[in-house]
């Protein structure tokens, strides 16, 4: 018999925390970061690119999967592991967040979300009970409920009502739920207002999820608000359970929530980052395409043992980005995966031997001004 999820804590430095969640009997180590394969798929490269065992997490789309290529298609081709050629866990977000990104598409009512999907145009309906049975056939680990994610800012009363929405389709989906080795996270709601995130905490907590995610931020508001608006979170929510920052994925932004007593993070940042030129380093952030590059013969970062920085220097990935070459997709991609994969190996170290505090420091006086 599958065991249930857990998480265990094995080391605290004031609110950071070290340790591990497990779930269908795979687990990863904590604060963990996992990349993004929205449709079933990493943008640019493969599972077998991905640092060797430094992940054991990646983030798939429920909605992105239910529009394409359809969850009956997703069985069929094996599930969600099969399809990415993944042994680890895999975190399906509900599609609650593209109520929120894809909003001129979208109708949100108190029984759940209808879309006119971005593909064809065709009516797509989401609901508590539908997104979750849609995760657990598509084989997920860690299912997330359906939420509605308010814009900011939004009015008092629009983030009220987002609230108490999700807090009504969080109930519907504990009910809901069959599989009981998946695991299933709540979402924590309420915007940068510390009343509203107070009740949706205590409300959401009270449902007993197995993890709990904060959703809502990252959305528009400055740095300083998210922080704030995660002190005042983050204490009410249960010490014994894993927390979630969603779609969080600047290294600054991941230290000072680390610091906050968060434990894992998603975000497309860091590939889409890369396809764009901008390439993480121990120096800070690498602009590839500015022209002081055009006969550097140095790697990227020359502390970095990534596949990239071991074979292509700066000058030719920025010819390739300017040529628009494909494979620099590849390789940049890469590279900013495996200084992810680096900079949470940094921070669970850090906890452990006790020096968070000074590559905390390290980290936002390299990321927090670029």
């Amino acid at each position: 018999m599958t065991p249930p999820p857990q998480f265990n804590i094995e080391e605290s430095r004031g609110q950071a925390r070290s340790g591990s969640f497990s779930a269908t009997g795979k687990y990863f180590s904590t604060p963990a970061f996992a990349p993004v394969a929205t449709a079933g798929t990493l943008k640019g490269v493969t599972t077998d690119d991905l640092k060797p065992a430094a992940f054991n997490l990646l983030l798939a789309n429920t909605y992105h999967l239910i529009v394409r290529p359809g969850v009956e298609t997703v069985q069929t081709l094996g599930g969600i592991h099969k399809m990415l050629n993944w042994k680890g866990l895999i975190l399906t977000d509900s599609g609650g967040f593209q109520g929120f990104s894809l909003a001129k598409k979208s109708k949100i009512d108190p029984d759940g979300i209808t879309f006119n999907n971005h593909v064809d145009g065709a009516p797509v309906r989401l609901t508590p009970e539908s997104v979750i049975l849609a995760q657990e056939n598509m084989g997920s680990n860690i299912a997330m409920v359906l939420d509605v994610c308010a814009p900011l800012p939004s009015s008092p009363k629009k983030l009220r009502e987002s609230v108490e929405v999700s807090i009504d389709w969080a109930k519907r989906s504990i009910a809901a739920r069959k599989r009981s080795d998946m695991a299933l996270f709540g979402i924590v709601q309420g915007g940068t207002d510390s009343n509203l995130r107070r009740h949706s905490a205590t409300e959401t907590t009270a449902l007993n999820f197995d993890g709990y995610a904060i959703g809502g931020l990252s959305v528009g508001e400055s740095a300083q608000d998210m922080y704030t608006t995660l002190d005042h979170t983050t204490p009410e929510l249960p010490v014994e359970k894993i927390r979630y920052l969603m779609g969080v994925g600047r290294p600054n932004n991941i230290v000072e929530a680390v610091a906050r007593g968060i434990d894992m993070f998603d975000c497309v940042l860091p590939t889409r980052n890369a396809r764009n030129g901008q390439l993480f380093t121990w120096n800070g952030i690498l602009n590839i395409l500015r022209s002081e590059y055009k006969s550097d013969t140095r790697p990227l970062d020359v502390t970095c043992s990534c596949p990239t920085c071991k074979t292509t220097s700066r000058g030719v990935l920025r010819h390739l980005i300017k040529a628009k070459e494909l494979n620099y997709y590849h390789h940049a991609t890469v590279h900013n995966l495996w200084f992810m994969a680096e900079l949470m190996a940094a921070i669970r170290s850090s906890i452990q031997d006790d020096t968070f505090s000074e590559l905390r420091t390290k980290v936002n006086a390299l990321f927090a001004q670029q």
